[in-house]
């Protein structure tokens, strides 16, 4: 409830609020031994630390999580979000990667694609490994899939399967958001697990 809190506060600019909550909040923690509470408040210290947030957010990753891996999950992505605004691009990179694994281990499907989103910002395609990827294309989308993933032109795709080279291309553009991914290079690694998902 606290993750969500800080959150909120963050996004709408009301940082202050949540900062005089946490201030009310430190007798209750510190006469308690709740996990809750605690992982809520340095999560919440670390999202509203701004420029200074490093050292909070390594101190919240640092606390025993087991039995609470969607927290460590929003942990990693709050921080990776958090590098990836300061510039610090790489190091972003394997805390995105950390919580959208956790989030796909979880099934958590929204947050995984906010880590994948933040991923792709961070420079770094996602494709989507999940079972289901193959049902999110056509058929017709999959055999498109399947030959640019050989490593066929836009062109000879549209000869085999008598399309413009212009429509095999609208259909790319369609299929690689549908995957989470951003090259032709991404679907040639991918393809192996569509084909796994098929047999």
């Amino acid at each position: 409830f606290l993750t969500e809190l800080a959150e909120a506060a963050v996004r709408c600019g009301r940082g202050d609020v949540m900062v005089e909550l946490l201030r009310e909040l430190e007798p209750v923690a510190a006469s308690t031994s709740s996990p809750a509470l605690h992982i809520g408040m340095r999560y919440a210290r670390a999202v509203l630390a701004g420029d200074t947030a490093a050292d909070l957010f390594n101190e919240a990753l640092e606390a025993d999580l087991t039995g609470w891996p969607a927290e460590r999950g929003r942990l990693h992505l709050a921080y990776g979000e958090w590098l990836r605004r300061q510039r610090r691009v790489v190091e972003s990179r394997t805390h995105l990667r950390t919580a959208r694994e956790i989030f796909d281990a979880l099934g958590f499907t929204a947050w995984s694609e906010r880590a994948r989103l933040e991923l792709r910002s961070a420079g770094e395609s996602s494709p989507n490994r999940d079972p289901d990827a193959r049902e999110r294309l056509t058929p017709h989308e999959l055999s498109i899939a399947q030959l640019a993933a050989q490593g066929l032109t836009n062109r000879e795709i549209g000869q085999r399967l008598y399309l413009s080279h212009r429509t095999v291309s609208t259909h790319l553009h369609r299929i690689f958001p549908k995957l989470g991914i951003s090259s032709r290079g991404d679907l040639a690694a991918l393809l192996p697990t569509l084909e796994e998902t098929a047999g």
